[in-house]
């Protein structure tokens, strides 16, 4: 399965898993040294702690929660030339310092 684009998913500050853009939708898978970790939390309710892939046709409803809304959407979508369409886009500029405990990146800190 091809991988289009790639976000690395940090909760608390600590690298949790990845969120990959592929073909068939979406993958989100956790890293296995957090999950062995101490302390280790799941990103949300809808994606529990797992040796598990999740995938999903569409962007994951707790990733898609992360991106902006109205009037801020828009200064995101057009500060950064992104395409509101372009969830996953929106996602890798927009919530890199997200409110409460997930942060996205594209690169691996």
């Amino acid at each position: 399965m091809g991988v289009f684009r790639k976000a690395y998913v940090y909760v608390r500050d600590h690298f949790a898993g990845i969120l990959s853009e592929t073909e068939a939708g979406y993958m989100f898978s956790y890293d296995e040294e957090y999950l062995s970790s101490e302390g280790a939390s799941a990103v949300s309710l809808t994606l529990p702690l797992s040796n598990t892939e999740y995938t999903s046709e569409t962007l994951f409803p707790f990733f898609d929660g992360l991106i902006p809304e109205g009037w801020l959407l828009n200064v995101v979508s057009r500060n950064w030339k992104i395409d509101t369409n372009d969830r996953f886009g929106l996602l890798l500029v927009s919530c890199k310092d997200a409110i409460g405990n997930v942060s996205i990146s594209e690169d691996k800190i």
